[in-house]
């Protein structure tokens, strides 16, 4: 929606999630910031180690960190669950999914971007024991 109507660090969707599914994995941005109005219907959200019910009129709000700011959507009830979900729209993130132990490294200019300002979603695992010669 933000971009329709001019926005250019602003984003926004309208989620509708059918009962017993889940919106996205369990994830936390270390640059973007999100936050869900809830509209209709009921659910629950994980943030970093709780689980919180959620219900009409709720607002959560979701801060760019690490594991502790981690969070997730679930529809558990029998209705469908509709939501905005906000967020900031800076062109580089890194998303991280502390479940599986990915990452993803993303960088998708937003505004005029020059031909070498290309485009770049890149998948990872963590490992802790690399170090910077390990780059080759």
């Amino acid at each position: 929606i933000g971009p329709l109507i001019g926005a250019s660090a602003l984003g926004c969707n309208l989620v509708e999630l059918a009962p017993g599914k889940r919106a996205f994995p369990f994830h936390n941005h270390r640059a973007n910031e999100e936050m869900f109005i809830i509209l209709e219907g009921c659910g629950e959200v994980r943030i970093g180690e709780e689980t919180f019910p959620i219900n009409v009129h709720d607002i959560i709000s979701c801060p760019a960190g690490g594991p502790k700011t981690a969070h997730q959507i679930v529809n558990s009830s029998e209705a469908t669950l509709r939501y905005l979900a906000l967020s900031t729209r800076h062109a580089t993130d890194i998303v991280e999914y502390p479940d599986s132990g990915r990452f993803r490294v993303i960088h998708a200019p937003t505004s005029h971007p020059s031909p070498d300002d290309q485009p770049m979603d890149i998948w990872g695992v963590r490992d802790e024991d690399a170090d910077y010669w390990d780059a080759g």
